[in-house]
């Protein structure tokens, strides 16, 4: 994330930065009057291949860029530290402003990207090149720069709908609605899907598919509690047929943990992701010290207290005893949910040949509690945390949208439609549990709407931990008050056997569902306006 911060109407008037192809620097640069013009670009399919890119350029990364998983920071899943990545622990804590440089990053972030698609479709006609790929290069930028539009409106708001790239004197925008937006993005990526290709193969894998168009009105209208459209979209997305859940051939139990791996890279349950990501920056975000990373993002107990047993049974249906034992050494007898292990470092873990020790507060272990860059919490993230990547050579590509949720998106759409017991609701979770290695849905216990609604909203943190989901669940399900307020726990310290004592948060619901609009945009546009309470 850029935090030297600019407002839209910069913007629009001059884009600039490293971008992945040298030309591509010039054809974002058209507006200074000594760059190369329109003309001299838009000639052949190569200038418009290289144009498309530079709109790929803003697809997010999971810890670099607009760091996806930073999102659980934000959420009841786990802390932040180390305020070079992202003032996130300021957020939490009820003390964010319109000078927020998160929110701020990332509304540049987004109409920056938002403005070169529109570039690329008021120009790629003028290129000389096969029609059919033009015509479906439109609808990938169409297709992205909803997408942009959509990732401002869950953070924002209401936003200004972007489909030309204005002038500075065009600049000073109003926000559209909620309603307009959401509206303009579901017909945009509708019209998208009807005419992009269901698979892509080779080097065309990571381009936006009907899929792709598909699942993000799925994750869209699931978080406006637009139930029918959620099902309807995600329905389209199974009967592709193009995708499934990943499964490891040579050893299926390990299915689960091989898809944030290279083992598992290149599989058929990504639906949108992120090529080629930054390299070593999960491992700089993630990994103990004593390996040579760095910890910047650290789980809570919430999030690891979520995971069942094995027999399919949360610690807190089992006797005090247990749960004391359970909340103590989370992975007791080996005995809980395999996500568990699969998505944290527990302590006492041996992780590439080193024992993690967070209470060990001898000054050699880099790891104890409280030292920089070591755990906040006394646990660790190990989603997408490959040893390979230990050199900082990381290519490893992150999946924005992967097809375990738009099954549990199907799930939940068909739960709260009154239809929790149409089959296909313990069939689809059966199947996402049975990859992870845990039991089917126990039916006599999971046989109403409340319980199944229940039992879906833990299968989502168990399957989707720290990939950013939960920051949106918290807030459609309206428990945002419940989780974000009081104290943050970690570990249990075997000293005083109390948890850690991780930081108090701060939650106003009626604020802290929306960002502040960057102060930034507020100064240099008359016409926009704030959102409650900043």
């Amino acid at each position: 994330m850029r935090h030297n911060m600019r407002s839209i109407t910069f913007i629009i008037s001059f884009v600039a930065g490293s971008l992945l192809f040298s030309g591509c620097k010039k054809f974002l640069e058209h507006d200074h009057p000594t760059a190369i013009s329109d003309e001299e670009w838009w000639n052949t399919s190569a200038d418009a291949t290289n144009a498309l890119n530079s709109v790929y350029v803003g697809v997010p990364d999971g810890s670099s860029g607009r760091q996806l998983m930073f999102l659980s920071a934000l959420s009841d899943e786990a802390v932040a530290r180390q305020s070079t990545r992202g003032d996130y622990e300021s957020y939490v804590k009820g003390l964010q402003n319109p000078t927020w440089d998160v929110g701020t990053g990332i509304w540049q972030d987004d109409f920056k990207d938002i403005r070169r698609a529109c570039r690329f479709l008021e120009n790629v006609d003028n290129c000389f090149m096969d029609d059919s790929l033009k015509n479906r290069y439109k609808y990938e930028a169409r297709a992205l720069r909803a997408y942009y539009h959509m990732e401002l409106m869950l953070f924002f708001g209401g936003i200004p709908i972007i489909k030309t790239s204005a002038t500075p004197a065009e600049s000073y925008l109003e926000r559209n609605t909620e309603a307009d937006v959401y509206n303009f993005v579901v017909s945009e990526l509708t019209d998208c899907a009807n005419h992009l290709p269901a698979v892509y193969t080779n080097a065309d894998l990571k381009r936006v598919s009907a899929g792709t168009c598909w699942a993000l009105i799925s994750r869209l209208a699931l978080f406006y509690k637009n139930y029918d459209a959620a099902k309807d979209a995600a329905k389209k997305v199974i009967d592709l047929g193009v995708y499934e859940l990943y499964k490891t051939v040579s050893n299926p139990k390990n299915s689960y943990a091989d898809l944030f791996l290279y083992t598992g890279e290149v599989n058929k349950e990504r639906i949108f992701y992120k090529e080629n990501t930054s390299g070593g920056n999960q491992w700089l975000t993630f990994a103990p010290l004593g390996v040579g990373g760095k910890t910047i993002i650290s789980p809570t107990a919430s999030v690891v207290n979520n995971y069942e047993t094995k027999q399919g049974k949360t610690i807190w249906e089992l006797g005090p005893d247990s749960i004391a034992i359970y909340q103590k050494d989370p992975n007791y007898k080996n005995n809980r949910d395999p996500r568990l292990t699969a998505s944290v470092l527990l302590p006492g873990q041996t992780y590439s040949s080193y024992v993690l020790k967070p209470f060990d507060a001898a000054q050699t272990n880099l790891d104890r509690l409280g030292a920089q860059n070591a755990t906040a919490t006394g646990f660790w993230v190990n989603k997408y945390l490959d040893p390979k990547d230990r050199t900082g050579t990381r290519t490893l590509d992150y999946m924005i949208i992967r097809y375990a949720e738009i099954l549990l998106n199907y799930v939940e759409a068909l739960v709260e439609t009154d239809k929790w017991s149409d089959p296909d609701v313990v069939r689809y979770l059966n199947d996402i549990r049975a990859r992870a290695a845990m039991p089917p849905v126990d039916v006599s216990k999971y046989n109403t709407k409340e319980k199944l609604r229940e039992l879906v909203r833990r299968e989502r943190q168990s399957e989707l931990a720290f990939e950013g989901t939960r920051f949106y669940d918290i807030r459609r399900w309206g428990i945002l008050g419940d989780v974000m307020n009081g104290q943050v726990y970690g570990a249990i310290d075997p000293a005083t056997n109390q948890p850690v004592k991780v930081e108090v948060r701060s939650c106003n619901v009626a604020r802290d569902f929306r960002w502040p609009v960057p102060q930034a945009e507020m100064l240099a546009n008359p016409h926009m306006t704030q959102n409650d309470l900043y």
